[in-house]
């Protein structure tokens, strides 16, 4: 069976993008880096594709040039486990110019759009209690970065 992997296509900054990816998960690693030769579109010797594994996930980040741009059509999730892996990774997702969206989504500072989120929201939204995933879905809703207790308190009611 054929494995697939992720390729995400960035302007110039494929390997900066890799490297505070690989920075922020565990089990994260460089595999490879390939440049462009002479007579290709990209400038010879600049970085074309870097290989990277995110807690053993294989990505691909291209350079190829201001073609196309990210949008949220595809996102990558993050499912933490507590307020404190939402705070990390939110933070170091959006420091050096990344911007906060709505509902645990963000855009890191290279366009690519992330939803962090903690595992609680699945489990309070799964409730029987239809009144409680109401009551946890407006909550989320008024949130940026998603608020672990605040999603608890309003599952209380």
């Amino acid at each position: 069976m054929p494995k697939i992997s992720n390729m995400l296509w960035y302007v110039d900054q494929a390997e900066e993008a890799a490297n505070l990816y690989v920075s922020l998960f565990p089990n994260s690693k460089i595999g490879s880096v390939s440049r462009y030769p002479e007579d290709m579109p990209g400038k010879a010797g600049s970085v074309m594709v870097v290989e990277f594994f995110l807690d053993g996930q294989k990505y691909q980040a291209l350079n190829g040039g201001p073609h196309d741009s990210f949008n949220d059509a595809i996102s990558l999730v993050i499912d933490c486990q507590d307020q404190a892996e939402v705070d990390h990774y939110w933070d170091g997702l959006i420091a050096g110019g990344g911007k906060p969206v709505q509902c645990g989504w963000l855009k890191d500072p290279f366009g690519v759009s992330w939803q962090v989120t903690p595992k609680q929201l699945g489990e309070l939204m799964s409730s029987p209690d239809k009144a409680q995933n109401q009551r946890v879905a407006q909550a989320m809703m008024k949130m940026v970065k998603l608020d672990v207790a605040e999603l608890e308190r309003a599952a209380k009611g």
